[in-house]
């Protein structure tokens, strides 16, 4: 398995990139191919202990693509930056995936213009999954799409069960549209619309669709795909993320109010770093762009070796899951037309 790192992108790269890729080669035997400023990378490679070759390669590229970038010219205009060359090597099926923590939207983009999307998916999204229950609970989308039609929620929730199923090891994933109430007349036409769709697909056997559900469900373990708007999704992403900081944080607080209360904490310090491993990026790795044709994976901003490894890890999983061969396949029940063109 050989995966693709764009190594200059990322609030902590090339260096700990650098470093997971590294450690992705040692703990699981992939190879990888780091892109960047290649002094720049054998120098972070010597410093690291590693070594050019032995299943670490570099491709030079001379640009990066920063946080400030304009997604929707940032590849077009660096056509050598390592984000571009990276994504243009996986279309050359010179590795099988790509992992970037580079810019979210000039990867999608990206990925849009370079790779392609599958023949009839009408755009990519973005699945995080939300450490709930036995599975997991993936947010789909969470950021790719701010304005959505009926027919992309759709897509969304097909995509997200195949990857439920291959990936995530759930043999019937449980589909729940977010709204703002349970009741199917809930929610602004958007979401009325996509209920009739995702009902119609439930009936038929394809998806196992629940009906709405509330954002104060989501971690009640009621479904493994939650099915939204991008805007919606990041929204509630993001304050899932400033909770978990906010309760994290002021814990601390509380647990190193009084020796009493220290004492507690230094029993209970297994558990709560269990507890705080849940919540780490850096365990889960990365997001893949569902929809594209081949894999690409969106690591954290700010991740570290140990993110990046995961990402790398999670890229290789996504591979072996056979997840876009299940889309390709399905592609006839998830359009409302039934010409079979691709959108472009």
């Amino acid at each position: 398995m050989k995966i693709i790192l764009d190594a200059m992108s990322g609030d902590r790269a090339p260096a700990e990139t650098v470093r997971g890729a590294l450690l992705a080669r040692a703990e699981q035997g992939l190879e990888v191919v780091l892109v960047g400023q290649e002094p720049i990378l054998r120098r972070e490679l010597e410093a690291a202990g590693g070594a050019y070759g032995s299943g670490i390669s570099i491709v030079h590229a001379g640009e990066i693509i920063d946080m400030h970038d304009d997604p929707s010219t940032a590849v077009r205009r660096k056509k050598d930056s390592s984000m571009a060359v990276a994504l243009n090597l996986l279309r050359d099926g010179a590795g099988d995936a790509v992992v970037s923590a580079g810019n979210t939207g000039a990867l999608l983009t990206g990925a849009t213009l370079t790779v392609k999307r599958i023949p009839g998916i009408r755009r990519a999204c973005m699945a995080p999954v939300l450490p709930v229950g036995q599975y997991g609970a993936m947010l789909i989308d969470c950021g790719a799409n701010a304005d959505c039609t009926p027919e992309y929620l759709l897509q969304f929730a097909f995509m997200g069960s195949f990857y439920a199923r291959k990936l995530l090891g759930c043999p019937s994933p449980r589909v729940g549209l977010l709204s703002n109430g349970t009741e199917e007349t809930k929610g602004a036409q958007l979401q009325k619309e996509a209920f009739a769709l995702l009902r119609e697909a439930g009936e038929a056997g394809r998806i196992r669709f629940i009906g709405n559900i509330e954002g104060s469900d989501v971690f009640s373990d009621c479904a493994e795909v939650v099915v939204t708007d991008g805007f919606t999704g990041n929204v509630m992403l993001k304050t899932i993320e400033g909770t978990a900081k906010f309760l994290m944080r002021n814990l601390k607080e509380v647990m190193l109010r009084s020796p009493k209360n220290k004492l507690g904490a230094a029993l209970l310090k297994k558990d709560l770093s269990g507890l705080k491993k849940l919540l780490d990026p850096g365990e889960v790795g990365g997001t893949p762009f569902l929809g594209v044709k081949k894999p690409v994976i969106k690591a954290h901003g700010s991740s570290d070796a140990r993110a990046i490894a995961s990402a790398s890890r999670q890229a290789a999983a996504f591979v072996e899951a056979g997840v876009i061969g299940e889309i390709e396949k399905n592609i006839a029940h998830m359009r409302l037309r039934g010409d079979g063109a691709a959108e472009e």
